[in-house]
């Protein structure tokens, strides 16, 4: 499965907080977006939240902006 993921670093927490308009899902994460850690933690977010292995999830377009395309494998 691959979602349209709109990331918001450096929140107070990190949570999946719904979608948006064109149907992408919002997820704010805690860390800075330097050397892929808002990309990691994002990873453990969606893996939490879709109750799946954090290997199952990968960015796999967007690396460096806030609009990403994430692949759940195994959903």
């Amino acid at each position: 499965m691959v979602l349209h993921v709109k990331v918001i670093p450096r929140a107070v927490r990190s949570e999946v907080i719904g979608t948006m308009a064109d149907g992408a899902l919002k997820v704010k994460v805690a860390a800075v977006p330097e050397n892929g850690k808002a990309n990691e933690e994002l990873c453990k977010v969606l893996a939490a939240h879709f109750s799946v292995a954090k290997s199952s999830v990968e960015v796999i377009a967007g690396h460096t902006g806030t609009r990403k395309q994430v692949r759940l494998a195994g959903l």
